[in-house]
């Protein structure tokens, strides 16, 4: 049996409830465990915790352009990889919208995150048309393709040696954030039927992150039917209604989607700004201690960040204080709009993200002195 050493206190000024009411000319920072799931405390300065005149070293915020991702790939495992850990890949994956091949991942679940383009997934349980903006969860083993019009952009997001699961919702029962039945699957018709034939096909399966081909006389993808309750779904941002409270600015992990082995997917939807006078209403300064986090941008006014546009993605590794941009915290108590218009997609991982090469040719070096006040 564990227990967290606690013995809740407060001292010198201090708000009595976190987030709203903070004690004239502060502000305020949490420090907490287990990812805003553990015990937790808050500190009131009278500085910015993010007001840094110098920062070296390689804990520092970066920033990461994926825009700048010229290479077109025929295949995800040809999509760049830009961070990984033991427990997942993040790749960005720029195609032409056309596979001439099937691929299956071995090592994981993969989730596709739609961030530009719309066409046609087929896999083994049948076709799904997908859009932007567009969650799509393949269990591992899933043999799939897309096929599209015109060109595709998407983030890929492998639950290495683990699978993607819904987040326990507690209180607010399982039809919050977004109802299970929401999630769309694929289905046996005439578009799947109209793919199938004899014509030679090859599967690319990923294994221990090396590639083998498997070549058939045949297109695989020959089923007439399946059943069962492990299968590949789909949800789009636009259906998640996001949770709020008009006097508290709720924590990320009220946002999360999809909960993976020792990492969470939370999104980042447009929402009504609190209302009420006293209660913050960009997020709070906080110490991710147990965490790092990755922001992917999708699209809209990201209200706490500047110099960042749809595309571009931040990694704040655990360990320092983080929090609102200097020019945000101008509207901390007084938004400039009655809701928020940012999309965004956030990956916090309990082990600490490797960056590659490969995110290091599109990196952003100035994003650690855009927080200097």
């Amino acid at each position: 049996m564990k227990k967290w050493i606690t013995h809740p206190k407060v001292e010198g000024r201090s708000s009595r409830q976190a987030h709203a009411n903070l004690p004239e000319g502060t502000y305020e920072r949490e420090m907490g465990k287990e990812g805003f799931f553990g015990p937790a405390s808050h500190m009131y300065h009278t500085h910015m915790p993010t007001g840094w005149s110098d920062f070296e070293g390689p804990l520092q915020p970066r920033a990461f352009d994926a825009t700048k991702i010229d290479d077109t790939a025929d295949s995800p495992w040809a999509a760049k990889e830009l961070m990984h850990n033991a427990h997942t890949r993040i790749r960005f994956w720029k195609s032409d919208g056309k596979m001439d091949h099937l691929v299956r991942n071995g090592d994981g679940d993969e989730l596709l995150f739609i961030h530009d383009g719309s066409g046609d997934l087929f896999c083994d349980y049948g076709h799904m048309s997908f859009r932007d903006g567009d969650y799509i969860v393949l269990p591992r083993g899933t043999m799939w393709r897309i096929e599209s019009e015109g060109p595709v952009e998407g983030l890929l997001i492998e639950a290495t040696n683990s699978s993607y699961m819904l987040p326990e919702k507690g209180l607010v029962g399982p039809h919050a954030i977004f109802d299970p039945a929401m999630l769309d699957t694929p289905e046996i018709n005439d578009a799947f039927r109209a793919q199938q034939g004899e014509d030679e096909w090859k599967v690319v399966v990923k294994r221990r992150n090396a590639l083998s081909t498997i070549t058939y006389p045949f297109n695989p993808l020959d089923a007439v039917g399946w059943k069962g309750d492990l299968m590949p779904v789909k949800i789009n941002w636009r259906d998640i209604r996001p949770l709020m409270s008009h006097r508290y600015h709720l924590p990320p992990s009220a946002h999360s989607t999809f909960v993976a082995h020792r990492f969470v997917i939370c999104t980042f939807a447009p929402r009504p700004f609190e209302s009420s006078e006293d209660a913050l209403k960009v997020p709070f300064f906080h110490n991710n201690d147990d965490f790092d986090e990755l922001l992917f941008y999708h699209a809209g006014n990201f209200f706490s960040r500047d110099n960042i546009h749809p595309g571009m993605m931040s990694l704040h590794p655990c360990g320092f204080t983080h929090g609102p941009h200097p020019k945000a915290m101008k509207n901390a108590f007084e938004p400039k709009a009655k809701a928020t218009e940012e999309v965004a997609v956030m990956v916090d991982t309990r082990d600490a993200l490797e960056v590659t090469g490969e995110a290091e040719k599109i990196e952003f070096k100035e994003y650690v002195n855009s927080w200097k006040a």
